[in-house]
């Protein structure tokens, strides 16, 4: 069989299969806007103040855990130096590959909110747990004022702790991957207006983020160093509890989108898909590769992406053969035939991993921000009155408010020498049909 009569053969029949569908959808419009005036109404503005007290309570009580965790793992628990900077980067650098594990669960089968719900659990049990250890003496050494010639955390004390730290790696990797997806769930980005809003939305929320962390590295770090870790820990646990009962208080507003498959197992599909069809001749004409709006509505909310001629090889997933052409009324196996579009997303994926490989000296230098750079800070002198002194975590607020400073500092700076009108660059978009 010829490749262009194959693929012509099966662009027929799917244009006839459009047609029939189409003419009997008419039939359904009234009953489908009857059932839309029946069904209450989700989403919107009012899902707001439940997800930003949520995100606000969160983001505290993280904020509040983590930014001094290198004291209490020195002065509480005694482990030296070295030691407690290497349980700092393996417990941030797992907290980082879990969101990966939760976007996957979410994007599959599982949904945000309850993928959001239930790491939130996770993560308060991981949390009421760290804060009884800090309560009960037998789950800590004995008080060492002096941190010299101290007796280290034994390794069932130890054992507690990093039972703690994986529970809250686990429910970090569910919260950090669905919140804002599930809080553009909420708003219609189709309706006009909606979309050229959305912006102001998560600058809000973005806002209100950072102004939670801050509240918590001078608030909760003070009661940490001044008062003791008890309620240290305790305020975060609390206000983490709070968080959970805000999002689940709005659960009767909020829209849940059903998953539309995870973005990881769709460029997976793609990878698989090129290397069985290796051996496959590219078509000379891009449209007779497998197109269809109908299975990628649900991810190409903002239009089809088009074909480009980069990375060829990859074009092959969408190489629509003999057995699949004469099959079109079949559900399609994408681990065999992809999508122009998923094979387009994979494409941009691979040009921007240059730049997303830029920040990796960034990644590796902020990694010793909450363990080395608090160290050191506790050698200065942080007076900044005679009565009053700041604590060594306080530093981090510098690491926080520097971003926004400096990028404030770079386009004013740019304005001037190059014109009042200049503007910061946007990204470029991939084509769109």
């Amino acid at each position: 069989m010829e490749i262009g009569k194959s693929m012509a053969s099966y662009e027929e029949v799917l244009v006839v299969k459009e047609e029939v569908r189409g003419g009997g959808s008419s039939s359904n419009n009234n009953n489908n806007d009857d059932n839309k005036r029946k069904s209450p109404r989700r989403g919107g503005i009012r899902t707001l103040p439940f997800i930003l007290a949520n995100e606000v309570c969160d983001r505290f009580a993280v904020a509040g855990f983590n930014g001094n965790l290198i004291s209490y793992l020195t002065q509480q628990l005694n482990m030296p130096l070295v030691s407690a900077a290497n349980t700092l980067t393996i417990f941030g650098g797992t907290a980082s590959f879990t969101p990966l594990i939760g976007a996957l669960i979410s994007e599959s089968f599982a949904g945000h909110f309850w993928t959001i719900t239930i790491a939130s659990i996770i993560y308060e049990l991981g949390m009421v747990s760290i804060t009884l250890s800090t309560i009960l003496p037998h789950m800590r050494p004995p008080p060492c004022p002096t941190q010299v010639n101290c007796q280290e955390a034994t390794s069932s004390q130890l054992s507690m702790f990093f039972i703690s730290l994986v529970l809250i790696s686990i429910g970090s990797g569910g919260i950090r991957p669905c919140v804002v997806p599930f809080l553009g769930e909420q708003f219609d980005m189709t309706k006009k207006g909606v979309a050229s809003r959305k912006w102001n939305i998560f600058n809000w929320y973005f806002f209100f983020m950072g102004i939670a962390s801050l509240s918590a590295l001078t608030i909760v770090v003070y009661i940490q160093d001044n008062t003791g870790w008890g309620w240290g820990f305790g305020i975060p646990t609390i206000v983490m509890f709070l968080s959970i009962v805000a999002f689940v208080l709005g659960s009767p507003f909020y829209n849940t989108e059903k998953p539309k498959g995870s973005p990881m197992v769709r460029l997976a599909q793609v990878i698989v898909a090129a290397v069985r069809k290796r051996k496959e001749v590219l078509p000379n004409d891009p449209k007779f590769l497998y197109q269809n709006r109908e299975v990628d509505a649900g991810i190409s909310l903002e239009g089809m992406l088009l074909h480009t001629n980069d990375y060829k090889w990859l074009d092959k997933a969408a190489i629509v053969t003999g057995e699949e052409g004469t099959e079109p009324n079949a559900k399609p196996n994408f681990w065999k035939c992809a999508t122009v579009h998923r094979v387009e997303e994979l494409k941009s994926i691979i040009r921007i991993l240059p730049i997303s490989a830029s920040g990796i000296l960034l990644i590796a230098a902020s990694a010793h921000l909450p363990s080395f750079v608090i160290e050191q800070a506790r050698t200065m002198d942080r007076h900044l009155s005679h009565t009053f002194q700041i604590s060594p975590a306080n530093m981090s607020i510098f690491s926080g408010l520097m971003p926004s400073a400096s990028a404030r500092i770079e386009v004013n700076t740019l304005k001037r020498y190059r014109g009042q009108r200049w503007k910061v660059p946007r990204k470029q978009n991939s084509p769109r049909v």
